[in-house]
């Protein structure tokens, strides 16, 4: 089993930076993938960035060029860097983890208010 955690969300002018946190325990080592998803209130989750244990990181259109996301391994935690946060960008982010390379994630966080004003 593996438990994800996330931080860092909270209320920030439309501009502005925020950096997420996702922290994993239990069996760290068999993740293969992570990544943020996000879901605004009426809206379908939506994909936001990954990243693979062996190396690279992917993001959605929405994102790119104003969120990068990196990794600690002595820590077991994933970061979500984002800059130049748009009125859009509110939403709940979620952390995700799966043991393999495609597929259903396997693990879920519980979420992370992101609020943006314009």
């Amino acid at each position: 089993q593996v438990q994800l955690v996330e931080s860092g969300g909270g209320l920030v002018q439309a501009g502005g930076s925020l950096r997420l946190s996702c922290t994993a325990s239990g069996r760290t080592f068999s993740m293969l993938v992570m990544g943020w998803f996000r879901q605004a209130p009426g809206k379908e989750r939506e994909f936001v960035a990954i990243t693979r244990r062996s190396g690279g990181s992917t993001y959605g259109d929405s994102v790119k060029g104003r969120f990068t996301m990196s990794r600690d391994n002595a820590k077991n935690t994933v970061y979500l860097q984002m800059n130049s946060l748009k009125p859009e960008d509110t939403a709940v982010y979620y952390c995700a983890a799966r043991t393999k390379v495609l597929g259903e994630y396997d693990y879920w966080g519980q979420g992370t208010q992101v609020t943006v004003s314009s």
